[in-house]
């Protein structure tokens, strides 16, 4: 465990825990060097194949940037705090991780929390959660990615009306939007979202990767053609020639389940 971050480990699984409930889970530059350090062992160690991110509590997934540390660093040194390259979370500057995130969102998700969640590849929220890019009223903005990633998840008018505001949406109005993949009842959320990692960890790595990787890259190609160039996206070379694309069509054939290597 972390001065500011909890990590734990099941199996497969990864659950990484924003530890700061006390302000709401912000993150300062020491919280996300480490859960960048956190997530660089995620996505290099071969074992580890779904994580999780949540917040601690029952108020708040991560309130974004922590703004009274920020003003008071400012004041004190006459300098910005400097966050890690990798961005809020260990997560919204990452491009190059194709293992799959899911965030857990247990309460707010404001600014930067909100581009933690943005980050990641499902959105499981407590039917209490709460979302918004609020950075305008605080002569900021949403500079971790949200303006690019909100954008691109749900229709333009629909984002510009989130973010010129920065108004706040519920979970139910988020996932009416699209950027929410489901709402539980906030007590079963950690169940809800192992159970999508369940149902992840039940398919192939190499295939879940190879996925994740296509989609991500070819998001922003115009042709349909080139993006359907799959033979240009490592992850699914390195999937049709792995171990798993014979073990899986082999298990069906045999009527049992698959025993996945992830190589």
């Amino acid at each position: 465990m972390g001065q500011f971050s909890k990590i734990e480990i099941d199996g497969r699984l990864m659950i990484a825990t924003i530890n700061r409930p006390e302000v709401y889970n912000a993150c300062h530059p020491m919280a996300n060097q480490e859960l960048v350090d956190a997530f660089d062992e995620f996505q290099t160690n071969p074992e580890l194949w779904v994580a999780i991110i949540t917040g601690a509590g029952d108020k708040a997934f991560c309130a974004g940037n922590d703004l009274k540390y920020h003003a008071e660093t400012q004041a004190r040194t006459g300098k910005r705090p400097i966050h890690p390259a990798k961005g809020f979370g260990g997560l919204a500057n990452r491009f190059d991780l194709d293992k799959p995130v899911i965030a857990a969102v247990n309460g707010i998700a404001m600014g930067g929390g909100f581009e933690i969640a943005l980050a990641s590849d499902i959105i499981v929220a407590s039917d209490q959660a709460k979302f918004a890019l609020p950075e305008p009223r605080v002569g900021l903005a949403a500079g971790a990615g949200g303006m690019q990633r909100l954008s691109r998840t749900i229709p333009l008018k629909k984002a510009m009306g989130m973010m010129l505001t920065g108004r706040h949406v519920s979970a139910k109005e988020g996932f009416e939007l699209g950027f929410v993949t489901e709402v539980v009842p906030h007590a079963e959320l950690m169940t809800a979202a192992k159970r999508w990692a369940g149902e992840i960890l039940a398919c192939s790595p190499m295939s879940v990767r190879a996925t994740k990787q296509v989609v991500m890259r070819s998001l922003d190609v115009p042709a349909l053609e080139m993006a359907m160039r799959n033979q240009s996206y490592p992850a699914f070379v390195a999937m049709a020639h792995s171990e798993d694309t014979v073990e899986g069509p082999k298990a069906f054939a045999e009527k049992r389940k698959p025993n996945w290597k992830g190589r």
